[in-house]
């Protein structure tokens, strides 16, 4: 069934978007019709996935403020994905592992917002979603900065929404649990050595104990939530969470 090309004549940027949930946002949108610019600091990975959906491919690192700044950000989507993980109790968290992970996940986020923005208050139309997490409405113990940095986004993401509004701007978080992506799959091998248990244990008695839906989500389901909201159907969404958990935050 052919794809809706409700994009079309639309520059979509996608941060992260050399793999996992980036990678499959920006075969989504491709699909819909923008011409899509892949962003990660991963240079080959980014060419690759930019040459698979006809875009372009910008190396970046997004913990680098300055070279956020410098981005060409005239797009009519943005979607910011990019991010890392650290787990470690409070009192042993790496002050600078801290700052680092609320530099790339928040405080970039709201650079290439404010640097959008004027772009789309132009041209009346523009579409900011931004990957959260159910760790943006629920916590976990020893992810102070992960944790910390999703809250703060949907925050922003709210403040996004309100001024947005009156110029056709809408902004929303997509909130998965454990997505199957390369960070992840780090994290299973990392917890099956710290716990002497198998990576199948880690998946099935550590990451998806809090859900009713015993599986890790694919990347493309991010994606579709992801290009739903860019869609016609999307158009009076705004300030929300849309929220694919597993049934996590159900209890």
């Amino acid at each position: 069934m052919a794809v809706e090309q409700y994009l079309d004549g639309r520059r979509a940027l996608v941060t992260g978007g050399g793999s996992g949930i980036g990678r499959a946002c920006a075969v989504r949108l491709a699909a819909a019709g923008a011409t899509v610019v892949v962003a990660d600091r991963d240079a080959g990975t980014a060419e690759t996935v930019a040459a698979e959906v006809g875009g372009t491919a910008v190396t970046v690192d997004l913990s680098d403020l300055d070279a956020v700044d410098a981005l060409d950000l005239d797009v009519d989507v943005l979607v910011n994905n990019a991010g890392l993980q650290h787990v470690a109790p409070l009192h042993e968290f790496p002050v600078d592992r801290f700052s680092l992970i609320l530099r790339l996940m928040l405080e970039a986020p709201f650079r290439l917002v404010r640097g959008a923005l004027p772009h789309m208050y132009g041209r009346g139309w523009g579409r900011v979603v931004n990957i959260s997490s159910v760790h943006g409405l629920r916590a976990s113990p020893y992810k102070s900065a992960y944790v910390t940095a999703k809250h703060g986004l949907e925050g922003l993401s709210k403040v996004i929404a309100l001024e947005g509004a009156a110029h056709g701007v809408t902004s929303n978080c997509v909130n998965p649990a454990y997505v199957r992506t390369p960070l992840v799959e780090g994290q299973i091998a990392d917890q099956a050595r710290a716990h002497g248990i198998s990576e199948d244990q880690v998946v099935e008695q550590v990451m998806l104990a809090p859900a009713a839906v015993k599986r890790l989500i694919e990347p493309a389901e991010v994606a579709e939530a992801v290009a739903y909201l860019c869609s016609p159907a999307a158009a009076s969404m705004t300030g929300s969470s849309l929220v694919m958990d597993g049934g996590w935050s159900a209890s």
